[in-house]
């Protein structure tokens, strides 16, 4: 004779194998530390419902509903929902993705997947906007000074559908500027006076800076460059000394020095 109703029961400690519960309504069922192995619960309704620790192994749910049910530190193995569960309404804190698991499409193909590095202290954050604002991917974790690592396969290459810029900084003017440019890698600063361009800090092989260098409203200041700047024959640039007026430099760093790659003199700046 089948079970066809179980209401406030407490099962703790239980092993429940091949049991058939068809068409049965599972009510405030409090499920502790039990092993459902070989179980078939056919057309069930699981409502309010808390499996804590619970492992359910090759177990086939077809047609299931679970309703606000908690599933805590659950592993379910081998389980087959027939019908998908339906957690739009439902908050999910913390779930745990096995190595090598995925979020799928509604075809079941791999949309997202996911590796486990051991003991990883960095992870990505992601955060929604309001209207007007940009969504934002950022890296978070344990250390203080971390990238973003993208890589494609094989030969593949990575595309910006749309145009992508650094803002522009604007660097504090003093007898020496200093420039981060791994912070600021485009800047611009208005000279107020004679000054000194330190070397950049921050710096990666093989990366590109621009610097707009504007004279203030009196003009004819001087800007001499830090040794870490490589100019063509190893002469430094004369700046126009018009008031008001601009420069921009480009320089490309190879490890050792800052190359010019590129000038524009004598600029209006509006």
């Amino acid at each position: 004779m089948p079970l066809t109703k179980i209401n406030t029961s407490g099962i703790a400690d239980d092993a429940i194998t091949s049991d058939k519960i068809a068409t049965g309504v599972v009510s405030a069922s409090d499920v502790a530390d039990a092993t459902l192995t070989g179980a078939k619960l056919a057309d069930a309704t699981i409502t309010g419902t808390k499996i804590a620790d619970a492992t359910i192994t090759g177990t086939k749910l077809v047609d299931a509903t679970l309703t606000a049910a908690k599933l805590a530190d659950a592993t379910i193995t081998g389980a087959k929902l027939a019908t998908p569960l339906d957690l739009s309404s439902t908050v999910i804190t913390a779930p745990k993705i096995a190595n090598g698991g995925f979020i799928a499409d509604a075809n079941g193909n791999e949309q997202i997947k996911f590796t486990t590095t051991a003991s990883a202290v960095n992870e990505f954050t992601v955060t929604n906007s309001a209207t007007g604002n940009r969504p934002d991917i950022s890296v978070t974790g344990g250390d203080t000074n971390i990238g973003i690592s993208i890589t494609t396969k094989g030969t593949g290459l990575v595309l910006f559908n749309d145009g992508a810029y650094n803002a522009e900084a604007t660097l504090t003017d003093g007898s020496t500027i200093s420039w981060d440019v791994g912070s600021s890698p485009v800047a611009k600063v208005t000279l107020g006076g004679n000054r000194t361009l330190s070397a950049p800090t921050n710096s990666a092989a093989g990366q590109f800076i621009a610097l707009t260098v504007i004279q203030d409203g009196t003009g004819s200041r001087t800007l001499s460059f830090n040794s870490a700047y490589e100019f063509t024959g190893d002469t430094a640039p004369t700046l126009t000394t018009t008031a008001s007026k601009a420069d921009i430099f480009v320089f490309k760093y190879n490890g050792t020095v800052w190359q010019e790659t590129g000038r524009n003199l004598n600029l209006s700046v509006s």
